[in-house]
C-alpha cells in the first residue's frame, strides 16, 4: 500500500518518534523510506552580518554535515528493520521542499512529526507541517509530540 514513504525531519524529539511508525509501516507494505532533511536558507542571507561574524557563514554547511550524521543513524535503524532508505539533504524552504521531494520521489505517504524544534506548545501544528498537509498531493501521516 506504502511502497515509499517520505520522511521530514528536523531531528526534533517528535520527528524521531515517527521513526518507530514508519518501522510499523513496514507491515503495511513499506519498502523504502526517503529521510529528507532541509537545512533552512531564510537566515544564512545577511551578507553584512557574515563580513563581522565570519563563523557565520559556515552555519548551513554545519547543519548540513550533523544531519547527514543524524540521517545515517535513523537510515541505520531503518535498515536493521528491513527498510531501504535514501537520504536526502535539501538546501530551502522547508515545506516548500518536501513537497519538490514528494513529486520527485514519486512517493506514496509522507510521515512528519507534528511539531518541529521550535515546538511551540500553544500551537495546534507546526507552519511546516500544517503547510505539508494542505499543500501535499499524497496523504500525510501525522506524528504527534508526546504530552507533559
Amino acid at each position: 500500500m506504502f511502497h515509499k514513504i517520505l520522511y521530514p525531519t528536523d531531528f526534533s524529539d517528535v520527528s524521531k518518534i515517527a521513526v518507530n511508525y514508519l518501522i510499523q509501516l513496514k507491515d503495511a507494505g513499506a519498502e523504502e523510506v526517503v529521510i529528507l532533511h532541509v537545512v533552512d536558507t531564510r537566515n544564512q542571507h545577511m551578507p553584512n552580518i557574515y563580513n563581522a561574524f565570519p563563523e557565520l557563514s559556515m552555519l548551513g554547511e554545519k547543519e548540513a554535515i550533523s544531519a547527514k550524521k543524524e540521517a545515517r543513524q535513523m537510515a541505520e535503524e531503518l535498515n536493521n528493520a528491513g527498510i531501504k532508505t535514501i537520504i536526502r539533504i535539501e538546501k530551502g524552504i522547508p515545506f516548500k521542499e518536501i513537497l519538490r521531494v514528494e513529486k520527485e520521489e514519486d512517493v506514496s505517504l509522507i510521515v512528519i512529526g507534528s511539531h518541529g524544534t521550535s515546538n511551540v506548545k500553544e500551537m495546534l501544528l507546526g507552519s511546516v507541517s500544517e503547510k505539508v498537509i494542505r499543500k501535499a498531493n499524497k496523504p500525510v501521516l501525522v506524528v504527534k509530540r508526546q504530552n507533559d
